[in-house]
């Protein structure tokens, strides 16, 4: 059967089951669209207002369903809108694959209209970056892109599409499905030194994160750290993966570490660091543990051995997925019950908080989302102070999910929502933004009204760019520059994009306002009314000025 090249991609991308394609139309891939239009209620294409917003989406897809998410977007302006989901997609280490139009192949390295060199722009931030030149091999190409997101360190490909390959016919076959590469598993030796190291230790500490685990692993190592006792730490932005009620969990090691965190990995002996890549947030700065090599015995699993030694030389290195690693621990005693014990207090206790200088109060909002929203609920957030309310202060169970950037991306959220209501519609979604965080993508609202996912989103409204703000209080006291803003009315914009929308002045307006936030068909965004002195939950704007202002005064 003669197809053209744009029909054999979409054929392929329905072998490999893909479901949902979400991007910006463009005319360098007219023919990808043409094929789309066949796939309805298959493979759907998701029409999103800025390629951020799509590519975004992608990324949270992916993080969320371990299977690539897909973006399409043409050339030059699309695929540069595009790269901060690429970017995010890497360091949070989700599948996703970027399907870029690109110029004809007679006109390439002529500078072109919109013409790109995607191997060179997209080199250095996604894992992959190819061009197919031939139609003939797009399944080849497509096969390879699939299977390097989704193994190893899971992550982005760029897959440029020249329009002329797009449109010429091939006789190529299509591919029938996606190639099952079994996860690697440790040996018997490994995992006996594994526990002769574990039981050798005094203080032992579980480190665990990224995106690839299954049911099956999470029972695995959850059962394992609960009959040993030993205590676990998630890495930043991964406590969605462990839960958060087991008597082991300790906490998060992220930006704004917990000082509790801190000090048990700081006491820490031997850490099991399990599917995790050595970010800065988890290791606060490089600071956490000694570089090249940390004075506590390191024990390294990852299924890429790139990630191995990259920054921290382990004791004992393994290559093995999480899963096959986590089912093949069996439990160890040690000495360690009463440090985990003190562990697990100072993290419960880490959620008392005094009350907050601000018309709404973070503190009491989020402990009255604790306890209504649903245990499969998905969170999602952007980048900025606000996060440490979903971040420190939300207990996660088995079920819940948190989508947030390892980046840093502000406007994140959003989409992320978005695209889990795509995923799943019966589910809970929602949204933590600040006033600039909502803004870096609050055309995307059209997306979810027009697809029927909408999210309820929480604006936390205070007027400034408040992580920027915080810095120059603490580095550069009362000298403002740039952090002021000036917002529209979101109910009224929230309104117009067919949203609920209500604007909550106070903490006891609060709960009613989510009551029907909750109700609402169309979802909903609350505004919420926060003080810029409420920056961090236990620090005001003005205490950070003054201790700055005390520091430069000092002799």
């Amino acid at each position: 059967m003669t197809r053209t090249g744009g029909q054999l991609l979409v054929d392929c991308l329905l072998a490999l089951g893909a479901e949902k394609g979400f991007g910006v139309p463009g005319e360098s891939y007219l023919a990808v669209l043409d094929a789309l239009h066949d796939t309805r209620g298959r493979l759907d294409f998701i029409n999103c207002r800025n390629e951020g917003g799509a590519a975004f989406m992608a990324a949270a897809w992916g993080k969320l369903t371990g299977k690539p998410g897909l973006c399409f977007v043409t050339r030059g302006p699309g695929a540069t809108n595009a790269s901060i989901g690429v970017h995010t997609a890497m360091q949070d280490s989700a599948p996703m694959i970027l399907f870029v139009g690109q110029v004809g192949t007679d006109m390439k390295g002529r500078e072109a209209f919109q013409e790109l060199d995607y191997r060179a722009v997209f080199g250095s931030m996604a894992k992959g970056a190819v061009e197919i030149d031939s139609a003939d091999r797009v399944p080849e190409i497509l096969a390879r892109a699939w299977t390097t997101a989704t193994t190893g360190r899971p992550g982005p490909v760029v897959i440029a599409l020249p329009e002329d390959m797009l449109t010429s016919p091939t006789e190529a076959s299509p591919l029938t499905g996606p190639a099952f590469v079994a996860e690697a598993a440790p040996s018997a030796a490994t995992m006996d030194r594994v526990r002769a190291i574990l039981g050798d230790a005094r203080r032992p500490l579980i480190l665990t994160g990224g995106c690839n685990w299954t049911a099956e692993g999470s029972a695995a190592l959850q059962a394992f750290a609960e009959a040993s006792d030993i205590p676990v730490v998630a890495a930043f932005r991964f406590q969605d993966q462990y839960d958060n009620s087991s008597p082991v969990y300790v906490g998060e090691a992220g930006v704004g570490m917990n000082p509790n965190v801190r000090q048990v990995v700081g006491e820490a002996d031997v850490i099991l660091a399990l599917n995790i890549r050595f970010g800065e947030m988890t290791t606060d700065g490089y600071t956490l543990l000694d570089v090249p090599v940390p004075k506590q015995w390191l024990i390294h699993v990852h299924a890429s051995p790139a990630e191995i030694g990259k920054i921290y030389q382990p004791e004992l290195g393994v290559q093995a997925g999480p899963n096959a690693f986590a089912m093949a621990m069996s439990p160890v005693q040690g000495p360690w019950s009463e440090w985990r014990a003190k562990a697990r207090d100072e993290w419960e206790g880490g959620f008392a908080l005094p009350p907050q200088p601000s018309p709404v109060d973070m503190g009491e909002v989020t402990v009255h989302l604790r306890d209504v929203l649903p245990e499969d609920v998905i969170l999602t957030n952007g980048a900025g102070n606000f996060t440490v309310w979903p971040n420190k202060f939300f207990k996660f169970g088995p079920r819940a999910r948190l989508l947030a950037p390892q980046s840093g991306a502000m406007g994140y959220g959003l989409p992320a929502a978005i695209a889990a209501r795509i995923a799943d519609p019966a589910r809970r979604v929602v949204c933590f933004a600040g006033d600039g965080d909502f803004q870096m993508n609050c055309q995307e609202l059209a997306t979810a009204a027009q697809y029927g996912a909408q999210p309820i989103v929480l604006i936390l409204n205070n007027g400034i760019y408040g992580t920027i703000r915080a810095h120059q209080e603490r580095h550069y006291p009362a000298r403002v520059s740039g952090t002021d803003m000036i917002n529209p009315d979101f109910v009224v914009l929230a309104k117009a994009y067919g949203f609920h929308a209500e604007h909550v002045a106070t903490t006891e307006d609060f709960a009613p306002a989510f009551a029907r936030a909750l109700a609402s068909p169309t979802g909903a965004v609350l505004d919420l009314n926060i003080s810029p002195e409420a920056l961090t939950p236990r620090q005001t704007l003005s205490q950070m000025r003054a201790a700055a202002l005390a520091r430069k005064a000092a002799p």
